[in-house]
């Protein structure tokens, strides 16, 4: 994993940490360590019940609504044993920290939906949350490395749970006492900036879920469900993995299966509203980003940021922003917003057509979705169209700008 991802793996999984006094938000930071986040989740809105106006309590509370989904996520995942390590992370879902389970449950494409829609749902009600925070000034210093999750859903957080562990096996420095250490003084001040930033991270991850929830992938499950999971319920017997078997040698029943996973991404729409609610989504996380990046370039201070100005510093080592940077992600906004518009058109990849494809329609008339006829051309026909194209110079300049990493900045701002 590059810098970069190891920087937004750890992002993803904000907590807040503060201290308290009587006439302050409570701190969480005993429901935090101890991975009570239930416990913390009550104690908040306790709190807000009392005095609605405390945007400190209020953004708390949203990020350990966060938290909580992401954690419910992980432990659905280990419950029904998902083998993360098969495909190199290839899906999105698989670069949750899972911990490998020998006594998975089994699991049909019955049970796979409900995770999905949980995710969505907890997705949802951390961003409404978020949305009421109405303090410029407000300020949340958070400790992320000894957060705990209960991973595997047994009720307890050990010290094996703990965030800096994670970061440490991306790393492979889990025994490094070095990164121990450091952990604990790994301090970031959240701000307002902050809050329209993770707002934007719960649209990106529900247009995912939403994505997911549009299409009917029970025939891809049940062909291919056991390469993922190590007791997926299949008509094929001979598909079966041995309970628990780790995913981390590739053979050949493996490689043929994932062939198939391809040949079957064939997928009918069975909910186009949800291809409409991704929609909507991933244009209120363009809002967001430049919602985020206005109270960015006003402040004045730089105090532990996790998103910098120019003028400030992050918290993450070795990385700087720059304004070409600032003024580049600018302009992908304006881009990635014309594009979800339908104002610009995405350029044809086959030689002979001129036409552009119109990304506003794939979302808002959708069809059946065939990877393979995709990558072939054929299943994009509906949706070319004439008109003004994105240039492939913006998008190798900003390339330039992000210094070939444009990907990772990308998922850094938001």
């Amino acid at each position: 994993m590059t810098r970069m991802g190891i920087a937004v793996a750890l992002g993803l999984v904000w907590c807040a940490w503060s201290p308290s006094r009587a006439d302050e938000s409570p701190s969480i930071e005993k429901y935090l360590a101890e991975g009570k986040l239930a416990e913390g989740e009550k104690t908040l809105e306790v709190r807000l019940n009392a005095a609605p106006d405390d945007g400190k309590a209020r953004f708390g509370l949203g990020v350990v609504q966060f938290v909580r989904g992401v954690e419910r996520m992980v432990q659905s995942f280990h419950r029904y044993g998902l083998r993360t390590s098969l495909l190199g992370n290839a899906l999105p879902f698989e670069r949750l920290p899972i911990p490998e389970n020998a006594h998975p449950e089994p699991i049909g494409y019955e049970e796979l939906r409900p995770i999905f829609q949980t995710w969505v749902d907890d997705l949802a009600r951390a961003e409404a949350t978020l949305a009421q925070v109405r303090d410029d000034q407000v300020k949340l210093p958070i400790r992320i490395g000894e957060l705990r999750l209960d991973f595997n859903g047994d009720g307890k957080a050990d010290a094996e749970e703990t965030l800096w562990r994670i970061f440490a096996e991306f790393n492979r420095a889990a025994n490094d006492p070095a990164i121990a250490a450091a952990s604990k003084e790994f301090v970031i001040v959240l701000d307002r900036a902050d809050v329209s930033w993770l707002r934007g991270y719960c649209h990106l991850l529900m247009a995912y879920g939403e994505v997911y929830l549009a299409h009917d992938c029970r025939e891809l499950f049940d062909h291919t469900g056991p390469l993922f999971f190590g007791n997926a319920k299949s008509a094929y017997p001979f598909l079966q993995r041995t309970a628990g078997e780790p995913g981390g040698r590739f053979e050949f029943d493996d490689i043929v299966d994932a062939v198939a996973f391809i040949h079957l991404i064939r997928l009918p729409v069975v909910a186009p509203q949800r291809l409409t609610a991704t929609l909507s989504h991933l244009e209120s996380m363009i809002a967001l980003s430049r919602e985020s990046w206005k109270f960015i370039l006003a402040e004045t201070d730089d105090d532990h940021e996790w998103v910098p100005s120019p003028k400030q510093h992050t918290v993450i080592p070795g990385l700087t922003v720059t304004d070409e940077m600032v003024k580049g992600w600018k302009e992908f906004l304006d881009e990635a917003e014309s594009l979800l518009q339908g104002k610009k058109l995405v350029p044809f990849w086959r030689a002979r057509e001129a036409r552009g494809v119109n990304l506003h329609r794939v979302f808002t008339e959708p069809r059946t979705f065939d990877l393979v006829l995709w990558v072939q051309g054929t299943a994009a026909a509906p949706y070319l169209e004439n008109g003004p194209q994105t240039s492939a110079e913006t998008w190798r300049r900003l390339q330039r700008v992000f210094q070939g990493e444009f990907i990772g900045f990308a998922l850094w701002f938001n």
